[in-house]
């Protein structure tokens, strides 16, 4: 399970970090402000969450189930509220309209909050040795 954590962790990390130097290079001359700004916003939390990943990974105390659960709801998280910050920025910049999909955005975000409490209610469990 924490080979899954970890390897996961990495590949968003360096996606983050591909993503985020696209944005600073590459979005600032095609793009409004605020869609670069909004865009870091997605890059700054897929991050946040790669590390939180890769830190989880190293916790084997922690309840197997509890940790299947957190996994799937970062991975889809991020996936609905960094993807969708991404595709939204870009917006104009497509004859698609990404607008469709900005509900993806808050429920990402619920995703990655409730991921957080059940790690907290993990953490509580926690017999102490």
């Amino acid at each position: 399970m924490e080979r899954k954590f970890f390897i996961t962790g990495a590949i968003l990390g360096l996606l983050a970090v591909i993503l985020g130097a696209f944005g600073a290079h590459g979005l600032k001359q095609i793009v409004p402000a605020e869609a670069v700004t909004s865009f870091e916003t997605g890059v700054r939390y897929q991050m946040y969450h790669a590390f939180l990943l890769l830190i989880i990974g190293s916790l084997s105390r922690l309840n197997l189930k509890y940790l299947k659960t957190i996994f799937l709801l970062i991975l889809i998280g991020v996936i609905f509220f960094s993807g969708s910050i991404y595709l939204l920025s870009i917006n104009s910049l497509t004859n698609f309209d990404f607008r469709v999909i900005a509900l993806l955005t808050p429920l990402g975000g619920s995703l990655l909050i409730t991921a957080w409490i059940l790690l907290l209610v993990s953490f509580v469990k926690l017999k102490n040795k």
